[in-house]
């Protein structure tokens, strides 16, 4: 018989309730220039692809920006992160430079990893706690046990969170972490980032027991808490995770958090998108995030249309800097690669 197991929809905050949940205006605009940041960043990739300066794979973020920042912003610089291939976001919101993400893109030696990763593993820097980032769909939920196993046995209050899509629920990988994070009580935060595909296949397709396109019955599985959360509000997504972090550090164990949102562009640069129509990502596409909060700012007063046009400003600087720094920086010497074989 499964245990009395809390799952709650928390779905998304009414701005007026902001002041009840402690959200002050510098959350607000933290949420904004992040996720401002993450956009535009990926906007200029896509067209570095166009113009051929940059090849291979690279799985964008955009339209999913609020999950990240919301996360980001509940945890403390002493917290651990386990990301995936769709990374660009996780780590400008973690507050990776974007001149060594963009480096990483362009495999230049200054990038996060020296450029030998790419896109997939961008994310990836220890120095800021992104101690793993996996193109293995699953694969870093029992590295996140393994952590969280790791925080327990030496008594500390870090947390870790574990990012993985609405795909990933259906790997061993999966199963076999999330059964260890419940059976051990782990202070692990699982964060899935439903976004109603698994490269091509919806998730009431894929999926057995979902409802509504949901994956939350995976949390119940387990006996771990579950929490369903609007992922196109960057404030909501805050407040579970919050919640998630307190719960974990206090020992009270893990917590699965779905944020449910829609991700705008293919599963990478170059699909076709024959799975899905074009009403439907239009009709998502009115959910967007960015113009939301930006509503909500100018309508509470909380910030100028000005204000926001100049911190635009500011970001699209850093980011064509960025591009010149990836550009101008070297390629890794081969003489360097014996460095990183450890097998």
């Amino acid at each position: 018989m499964l245990p009395n197991i809390e799952v709650e929809n928390l779905g998304s905050i009414d701005p007026g309730r902001y002041d009840e949940h402690g959200i002050k205006r510098e959350d607000l605009i933290w949420f904004w220039k992040t996720m401002m940041l993450i956009r535009r960043f990926e906007e200029r990739v896509i067209k570095l692809f166009e113009e051929k300066r940059l090849v291979g794979a690279s799985h964008l973020y955009i339209g999913m920006e609020a999950i990240a920042t919301g996360v980001m912003r509940a945890l403390s610089s002493e917290d651990y992160i386990v990301s995936t291939y769709r990374s660009h976001g996780h780590a400008l919101a973690r507050g990776i430079p974007p001149r060594l993400v963009m480096a990483e893109l362009f495999g230049r030696a200054t990038g996060t990893n020296k450029g030998l990763g790419g896109s997939m593993h961008a994310s990836m820097y220890p120095e800021l706690g992104v101690m793993l980032t996996t193109a293995i769909v699953g694969s870093g939920i029992p590295v996140a046990a393994g952590i969280g196993y790791a925080i327990k046995y030496k008594g500390e209050k870090r947390v870790v969170a574990a990012f993985f899509g609405d795909g990933a629920v259906n790997t061993g990988a999966f199963h076999e972490g999330a059964n260890m994070i419940g059976l051990w009580s782990l202070p692990v935060i699982l964060l899935c980032e439903n976004n109603l595909y698994g490269m091509g296949g919806r998730v009431d397709r894929v999926t057995a027991g979902s409802r509504d396109f949901s994956v939350i019955h995976r949390a119940i599985a387990y006996g771990i808490r579950g929490v369903s959360v609007d992922g196109f509000d960057p404030v909501a997504v805050y407040i579970a995770t919050r919640r998630a972090v307190e719960i974990a550090r206090s020992g009270g164990g893990p917590t699965f958090i779905e944020a449910r949102v829609y991700r705008f562009l293919g599963h990478n640069l170059r699909d076709p998108q024959r799975y899905r129509s074009r009403e439907e990502v239009e009709e998502w596409r009115k959910r967007d995030a960015i113009p939301r909060l930006t509503r909500i700012l100018v309508d509470e007063g909380y910030a100028s249309e000005e204000e926001l046009r100049e911190i635009e400003r500011e970001i699209m600087d850093e980011i064509e800097e960025s591009v010149r720094f990836a550009e101008e920086s070297p390629i890794l010497s081969f003489k360097e690669l014996y460095n990183f074989i450890y097998a």
